[in-house]
């Protein structure tokens, strides 16, 4: 311990001693020498300070108004400069403002609280201590909220977004924030939970009560975004699991607790999932019937390009046909692909474009997506998702087989 001293020492004492040695040269040297020597008294007295041990890092003990007051301001002034040029979407979309209510619930509310329920007891003693953000919305631009939710705030416990290529998500968290304020506890609940969230006769609502042991907690926290039946909710905020293949619902949890797939909002929720609780969820939702209803489609133009994009693919493009993989039909397929007819449309688009970003990753064939969705244009994405969309969950195959100039009709 005494030779560890003895080399701090050693290393502050030599700018001092070149300091004295340029004070003996000339005023102007004398002024600048003693300029570098009050800096490395400073310097040297606050090292001496932090390296006995002596400084404060308690949580219990705060911090002093002005070391608060600076960190805030830091902390404005770098999101300010930092969030500049970042473009903002429409932050009014209903489907996006549910998807962000759905995280804030799982991810945000156990620090930060949210309307109706207090922040929790252990939150309140960080430090900073994580702010009720309701009243706290007006002073941010979307940009910078953001900013702010995909990087996170160092020296407090704000996290950087765990999939930060999914921009997507995090504007959907915004859409909500930006709600926030004017939502009661009824609206929040209804938001988060779904429709009845409240329970008429002051019991736990139906979607919290045990569903079949020892799923029924963890099942409890899937329905809040999948629906009791499986269908979504939301129309296109979250996907249609119900009749999906049970080897690709199981491949895609373990894709998310891997990280392999990413996503801020399923990731975390696989991860805390164990091997069996996966199997359980995947054979669940698998033997759930398929929801027959189906977004209707206002230009049969659009379904009759997509399905000729769907069954054919574009051979001047090098776009494959998406039929061989995904039907619609009855042929056997890799169990590994997944059933999309008669999933959202909007879901599907926005996998698409994932894909062709190369921010979409998933069970071992999600590269043949990446090439495949490369080659469609945008209009082409919305084109075969509208198609899919409008076919029947599991559809037989004489739906397949319908001609590209009749096609379906969505209902």
């Amino acid at each position: 311990m005494l030779q560890r001293a003895r080399h701090a020492f050693g290393l502050l004492l030599a700018p001092l001693r070149r300091a004295l040695h340029y004070a003996t040269c000339g005023s102007r040297r004398r002024g600048l020498a003693g300029l570098a020597l009050l800096a490395a008294l400073g310097a040297g007295g606050g090292f001496l300070y932090a390296w006995s041990g002596l400084v404060s890092i308690a949580a219990s003990s705060g911090h002093w108004p002005v070391t608060a007051w600076f960190l805030h301001f830091s902390m404005r002034s770098a999101v300010r400069t930092q969030s500049l040029g970042i473009k903002v979407p429409p932050l009014d979309d209903a489907k996006l403002i549910l998807k962000g209510a759905g995280h804030f619930e799982n991810g945000c509310s156990p620090c930060h609280g949210a309307p109706g329920q207090p922040r929790a007891l252990i939150a309140r003693q960080m430090v900073p201590e994580p702010p009720e953000l309701a009243p706290r919305m007006s002073r941010w631009e979307p940009e910078e909220l953001f900013w702010i939710v995909r990087n996170g705030i160092k020296f407090s416990a704000m996290p950087a977004w765990p999939a930060p290529g999914r921009e997507d998500e995090v504007w959907a968290v915004v859409a909500f924030l930006r709600q926030l304020p004017k939502l009661d506890a009824e609206g929040y609940r209804e938001l988060a939970y779904g429709p009845g969230a409240l329970a008429i006769d002051g019991g736990p609502p139906d979607h919290l009560r045990p569903l079949s042991e020892p799923l029924g907690p963890v099942l409890a926290n899937c329905v809040r975004c999948h629906g009791k039946d499986g269908n979504g909710r939301g129309e296109g905020a979250f996907p249609r699991l119900a009749g999906q293949n049970e080897a690709y619902l199981l491949a895609s949890l373990r894709a998310y607790a891997a990280g392999e797939r990413h996503s801020g909002i399923m990731q975390p929720i696989a991860a805390g999932l164990d091997e069996d609780s996966m199997r359980r969820l995947a054979s669940h939702y698998a033997a759930l019937p398929g929801s027959g209803s189906r977004a209707p489609v206002e230009k049969p133009e659009v379904l009759r390009r997509g399905q000729a994009t769907a069954m054919q693919g574009h051979y001047e493009q090098g776009a494959p046909s998406c039929a061989d993989c995904h039907g619609p039909d009855r042929t056997e397929r890799n169990p590994l692909y997944p059933e999309i007819a008669g999933q959202y449309a909007d879901y599907l688009a926005l996998q698409l474009e994932l894909f062709k970003s190369g921010t979409r990753g998933g069970t071992a064939y999600a590269h043949i997506m990446h090439s495949a969705a490369r080659r469609l244009t945008a209009e082409q994405i919305l084109e075969v998702a509208n198609f899919y969309a409008s076919l029947k969950p599991q559809a037989d195959a004489d739906e397949a087989t319908t001609s590209a100039g009749n096609p379906p009709q969505a209902q």
